[in-house]
């Protein structure tokens, strides 16, 4: 087994240490210092019992990470607990199979500003993992529960909708929507392919550049390389040498945690925030203004 510092000292990623390719989980699937987490759109994982990460713990991404009333996440404390009810250690390295991907890169922003402070992301997640011909299993796993600790949160990279308001035509702010383009135009308050539900009003914020999160992936769901993500920001305005604020946005937040991942944890651009609240929040309160 490797220990906690010799863990950091194996190359995980070209591009981040966050981010671990399914080369670097298969050779640790049988550590106890890491477990793998699963965090699903779909509260029947139908996905994960058709075939998952050996040893993956599965859970709904609302039953572990969202308040039950407030429609945001939990407090420290809270997801602390409820990690510990899985039978999840907040001392462990926790790795985050996104089902979709952008679930794990919620997860992730959620778990950090919890102050869980080694979690990292399967890049390419189920997809990816199953391209390279990897191992899976379909039985579901459960872990006796254990008592976590307290955690020290920080909200450093959360933007609530006055901070934005405020942020409109500065200078020195870039809004990203890195929703689909057609609720980018004003088209759908949702993504194509379903009920078009969510906020009240369809638009933009008002001078928003639009980057769909789909760019910053390949077919296999990995991250594109390095070198194509800082162009593809940069053909927005997003440089690291700006030293502009970036506040990313999208329809419920995690599809703007994906931006925020590729920016913060990639390119190392240190002034990203996720505005949480999103579309479904900002085109539903009266008086603020949007764009079409």
């Amino acid at each position: 087994m490797l220990t906690k510092y010799e863990l950091w000292k194996v190359p995980m990623s070209e591009t981040s240490p966050k981010l671990v390719s399914p080369s670097w989980l298969l050779e640790r699937l049988d550590d106890p210092a890491i477990t793998v987490l699963e965090i699903s759109s779909d509260p029947e994982a139908k996905a994960y019992l058709k075939g998952h990460v050996p040893g993956a713990i599965f859970s709904f991404w609302k039953d572990l990470l969202w308040h039950e009333t407030d429609r945001e996440f939990v407090s420290s404390s809270e997801l602390s607990s409820r990690l510990g009810e899985i039978g999840v250690s907040t001392d462990s390295t926790l790795v985050i199979c996104g089902d979709p991907v952008q679930y794990g890169t919620y997860a992730l922003w959620v778990m950090t500003m919890a102050g869980v402070k080694d979690v990292r992301i399967l890049d390419g997640s189920r997809t990816r993992w199953i391209n390279d011909g990897n191992p899976l299993e379909t039985e579901g796993i459960s872990r006796e529960p254990i008592n976590n600790g307290s955690l020290d949160p920080s909200i450093a990279t959360r933007i609530g909708r006055d901070e934005v308001l405020q942020k409109i035509n500065n200078p020195d702010t870039v809004l990203l929507d890195v929703r689909s383009p057609e609720e980018y135009r004003g088209e759908r308050v949702s993504p194509p392919g379903g009920f078009d539900h969510g906020a009240e009003r369809k638009g933009r914020i008002p001078g928003a550049v639009h980057l769909f999160f789909r760019e910053l992936l390949n077919d296999d769901d990995t991250f594109i390389s390095k070198e194509k993500l800082e162009r593809k920001f940069s053909e927005v305005g997003v440089k690291k040498s700006s030293g502009k604020d970036i506040v990313s946005y999208c329809r419920l937040s995690h599809r703007a945690t994906l931006s925020w991942f590729a920016m913060s944890e990639i390119l190392g651009i240190e002034k990203a925030q996720i505005y949480d609240g999103s579309w479904t929040e900002w085109g539903s309160i009266v008086g603020f203004p949007i764009e079409l």
